[in-house]
């Protein structure tokens, strides 16, 4: 039975993954080392995340309240996430939908290896049953498209003719809008849990929704961008 439940959970954590890239022909780029590259450049994120948590916010208090200023400028350290990101755009060549792609897929993957696997390993092997490894694989898929749609602004942050896009306001403000939005969805769904108290399973409902309606904005942005460099 608990191999049972962890073979259902390895396959619900990492068959989105390889359908991913299965079916969007990133074998046909030769993608695979450049999403291994992703994620090392993952990895390296990481660690100079880490090492900033730990030079200027070296104290663990739990009482910090999730409005606070400090708790706020934490999460400022994501922004190194589209550091990164946009790193590994720059080293894929070919087309925007394939560096796009490689990016999250390589960004989400290295993810799911270095904060999931041990953690189903050890856990989901367990005795008894819980729904909460359930949920962490649902998360991480959810994380999947989230990854893909960052990669998605940060590619249209960085194309010199984002502007000539038709929108009612200018689309390099709505890039870094979005951007911002992408980088604070933990902050703003724990802000939101404040005022009303959800459990796991209105939470991991809440990060679908709030990551589908960016990723629909993205991708009319990223539509009519490609409509015109068909065109142009």
């Amino acid at each position: 039975m608990t191999l049972y439940h962890f073979g259902n959970c390895v396959t619900l954590l990492y068959v989105p993954y390889y359908l991913t890239y299965k079916y969007s022909n990133l074998s046909e780029y030769g993608a695979f080392w450049k999403c291994i590259q992703g994620g090392i450049i993952y990895a390296f994120t990481q660690l100079c995340k880490m090492l900033i948590l730990a030079t200027f916010f070296p104290t663990n208090d739990a009482a910090i309240s999730t409005l606070s200023l400090a708790n706020f400028i934490k999460s400022s350290v994501d922004l190194a996430d589209i550091v990164g990101i946009f790193f590994i755009l720059q080293s894929i060549p070919g087309k925007g939908h394939a560096k796009i792609i490689t990016a999250g897929v390589g960004w989400a993957g290295a993810e799911i290896l270095l904060t999931r696997f041990l953690l189903l390993w050890v856990g989901a092997r367990g005795t008894e049953f819980d729904w909460k490894y359930i949920q962490k694989c649902l998360e991480s898929n959810i994380n999947l498209m989230h990854h893909i749609m960052t990669s998605a602004l940060v590619w249209l942050w960085s194309r010199h003719d984002l502007s000539k896009i038709p929108s009612i306001i200018s689309p390099v403000v709505a890039v870094i809008i979005l951007i911002f939005f992408s980088v604070y969805r933990t902050p703003a769904i724990d802000l939101l849990n404040l005022w009303v108290v959800m459990d796991a399973w209105s939470i991991i409902v809440l990060k679908a929704i709030y990551t589908l309606t960016i990723s629909l904005i993205v991708l009319k942005y990223y539509s009519g961008l490609t409509l015109l460099i068909g065109v142009y």
